[in-house]
């Protein structure tokens, strides 16, 4: 693959040096031209000063056979601009844009155009470091719609079937971790003690979510 990348932040350079690592090729853009010193004189990809949003340094950057475009730089319109144009313009299919604003990652996403609302993300991140019993989310989605949370169960529950659990909670388990180590549950698979649960759910069930897994089980049902 070939992917452009509009800013050399600390986001910017690190997801470039990871591209580069995986055999990709890379450009990125920035208007600072000092900025390309993260890169570090290891970088074998190109470099191009301007900004991100105007197409002939988007063209300079090999945005025509790019199969992927990034845009990461610290200015929500900048970014989403550049992303628009790269694939309303350019025809790139693989395009995702770094929003501050939670509130406009929703707008633009209803746009098509994948978003990571860095504010959000960060603060549910932070939140489950200093209140670790809290619901704070492992992951949300850029609409903030749908969320990953740990969910500690009663011991009741081990021995019974991820399906029950699910049925009775009515959300879906997204992995479990057992020994360290993480797996996709099946229908087969069994609640063990030690187990921590994951589970995909929504703002609004949450709690009831949380709340239900906590119990036991009523009548050793």
């Amino acid at each position: 693959m070939h992917v452009v990348i509009m800013g050399c932040g600390r986001v910017g350079s690190t997801l470039a040096h990871g591209l580069e690592a995986r055999g990709h090729s890379v450009a990125v853009v920035d208007q600072n031209s000092d900025a390309f010193r993260r890169l570090g004189p290891d970088f074998a990809g190109i470099t191009v000063t301007g900004a991100g949003f105007d197409g002939e340094v988007l063209r300079q950057a090999g945005i025509q056979r790019a199969d992927a475009f990034a845009a990461v730089s610290s200015g929500d319109n900048s970014n989403i601009i550049s992303a628009r144009l790269a694939r309303e313009t350019f025809g790139v299919t693989r395009v995702a844009a770094r929003i501050y604003d939670p509130r406009r990652a929703q707008v633009y996403e209803r746009l098509g155009i994948p978003t990571v609302a860095t504010v959000r993300w960060t603060a549910d991140r932070m939140l489950r470091h200093l209140v670790p019993e809290g619901n704070e989310a492992l992951f949300r989605d850029a609409t903030s719609t749908v969320s990953i949370v740990e969910v500690p169960v009663h011991k009741d529950w081990v021995g019974r079937s991820v399906p029950t659990l699910e049925k009775a909670t009515g959300a879906r388990v997204a992995y479990l971790t057992r020994f360290g180590i993480g797996t996709l549950p099946t229908l087969s698979t069994v609640v063990q003690e030690g187990d921590q649960i994951f589970m995909l759910v929504t703002d609004d069930i949450v709690n009831a979510v949380t709340s239900v897994a906590a119990l036991p089980l009523e009548g050793g049902q």
